[in-house]
C-alpha cells in the first residue's frame, strides 16, 4: 500500500513531465512551429536540389548545391526542387538536358526522401518538381509509387483552388501526411482520384521573377501565374502562397547563364544592411505582402550566408536538432571538369554515332560554362 501511495504521489509530477515533453517536441526544428499553419511558415528551399557540384559530377558548374538532398534536409532545408525529364523512356532528374547533368531516376531520389522522412517522423518536407517534359499525373504517380512514398503525401481538399487555411505542422505530422508535392505545369484534368496529392504549383502558389542577373533586379512582384502577374493584391487575395526565388545567374558567352557563386556572400546573407541580401529581401516582401512572410524561399548553395539564419529570423525561432554539415570540397577547378562534355561526344563518334548539333552545343556548354538556366531560359537567346 505504501508503494501504491508513493506511486500515486508521483502522478502529478510525471504528468507534468509528459506535458512538458510534448510541449517541447520540435516540428521542423522548432517547437514554436508546431501550432503554426503550413502556409504561415517560411520554408527554406534549395534550387535544383539534386544537382550537386562535387567530385561525382566533375565539379560541374551546372550544379547549384554542394551537398546532396539528404544532407540538405539534415541541415534544415524543408523544400527540395528538381526538374523532371524523360530519358530513354524513364523519368530522370536532369539539369535542363540529360546530356548536361543527369542526377538519375526520379524514383530513386524519392526513395532517399522517403528514408529521411521515416527517420525523422516530426518533420514536414515539400517537393517542387519542374515538369519539363510534360509528365502526366499517371507518369509521376508511378514514380512516387515505386518509391513507396505516396502514403505520406498530403491530399488537399480541392485540386482546383487553394484553401483559405492550411493545416498546422502538428496536424500534418499527426495524420502522417508529412510530404507536400507541387508540380509545375501539371494538367489537373488528368489527375486521378488516387493522385490528388500531386498539386499543380500555380493553383496553390505564386512566384516572383526567377531569371535575375543583378541583385538590384530582385522583386517581390508576382511573375507567375500570368493571371496575377505584377498584382500583389490579387495574388494574395487568391489565397496562393508566396514563393520567393532568390538566386542569381551570371551571363557568359552566347548568353549562357550559370549560377553566380561570386555573389553568394550577398544573395544568401541573413543581414538586412544592403539591397540583394536575403534578410533584406525577406523583410521587404513581408512588408509588401501585408505583413505576411513568403511561404517558400529558394536559394543556390544554401549553406552560404548561411541562408537558413535569415529564415530562422523571419520565423522567429531558435532552431534545434539540426546536423552540422560535413566537410566538402567546394573546388570549382574546371581543369578537372572542363573536357567532360567533349569527351562524351568524342566517344559517341568513336562508337559510330553522329551527335546532333544540339548535342555539340550542350557539350561545349558543359566544357566551357556548364550550367544553363533550367527554369525556362534558352541556351542561346
Amino acid at each position: 500500500m505504501r508503494s501504491l501511495a508513493f506511486l500515486t504521489s508521483l502522478l502529478p509530477f510525471t504528468s507534468a513531465l509528459s506535458i512538458q515533453s510534448r510541449g517541447s517536441t520540435a516540428c521542423n526544428n522548432s517547437p514554436d512551429l508546431c501550432s503554426k499553419s503550413y502556409s504561415a511558415i517560411t520554408h527554406l528551399g534549395t534550387h535544383n536540389s539534386p544537382f550537386v557540384r562535387d567530385a561525382s559530377t566533375g565539379y560541374s558548374t551546372s550544379g547549384n548545391q554542394y551537398y546532396n538532398s539528404t544532407v540538405q534536409l539534415d541541415a534544415g532545408v524543408r523544400l527540395l526542387s528538381g526538374q523532371v525529364h524523360k530519358n530513354n523512356n524513364d523519368w530522370h532528374l536532369c539539369h535542363t538536358s540529360c546530356d548536361l547533368l543527369d542526377a538519375g531516376l526520379l524514383s530513386d531520389w524519392l526513395k532517399h526522401i522517403k528514408t529521411w522522412l521515416d527517420n525523422n517522423p516530426n518533420e514536414v518536407v515539400t517537393i517542387l518538381l519542374v515538369n519539363s517534359d510534360s509528365a502526366t499525373p499517371t507518369d509521376l504517380h508511378a514514380e512516387f509509387t515505386t518509391a513507396e512514398i505516396t502514403s505520406l503525401a498530403y491530399k488537399p481538399t480541392s485540386i482546383s483552388s487553394p484553401p483559405t487555411t492550411w493545416p498546422t505542422l502538428q496536424t500534418l505530422i499527426a495524420a502522417e501526411t508529412r510530404l507536400m508535392v507541387f508540380v509545375g505545369s501539371l494538367d489537373t484534368t488528368q489527375i486521378g482520384a488516387n493522385q490528388t496529392y500531386l498539386m499543380d504549383e500555380f493553383t496553390f502558389i505564386f512566384e516572383n521573377p526567377y531569371d535575375n542577373t543583378n541583385v538590384a533586379n530582385f522583386s517581390c512582384s508576382p511573375d507567375r501565374p500570368t493571371g496575377v502577374k505584377d498584382d500583389i493584391q490579387s495574388a494574395l487575395s487568391s489565397n496562393r502562397m508566396p514563393f520567393m526565388n532568390h538566386f542569381l545567374y551570371s551571363t557568359g558567352a552566347l548568353d549562357i547563364e550559370t549560377p553566380n557563386v561570386a555573389s553568394l556572400n550577398i544573395t544568401n546573407s541573413p543581414n538586412t544592411t544592403a539591397v540583394g541580401m536575403l534578410g533584406t529581401a525577406l523583410n521587404s516582401c513581408k512588408q509588401q505582402y501585408s505583413n505576411r512572410a513568403p511561404t517558400f524561399v529558394l536559394v543556390d548553395f544554401f549553406e552560404e550566408g548561411p541562408a537558413i539564419n535569415a529564415v530562422d529570423t523571419i520565423n522567429g525561432i531558435t532552431p534545434t536538432g539540426r546536423k552540422s554539415l560535413p566537410a566538402v570540397d567546394k573546388s570549382t577547378n574546371r581543369e578537372s571538369a572542363s573536357w567532360t562534355g567533349i569527351e562524351e561526344l568524342v566517344q559517341q563518334v568513336n562508337d559510330g554515332e553522329t551527335p546532333s548539333k544540339a548535342a555539340w552545343i550542350w557539350g561545349s556548354g558543359k566544357w566551357s560554362w556548364g550550367g544553363i538556366n533550367l527554369n525556362g531560359g534558352s541556351v542561346i537567346s
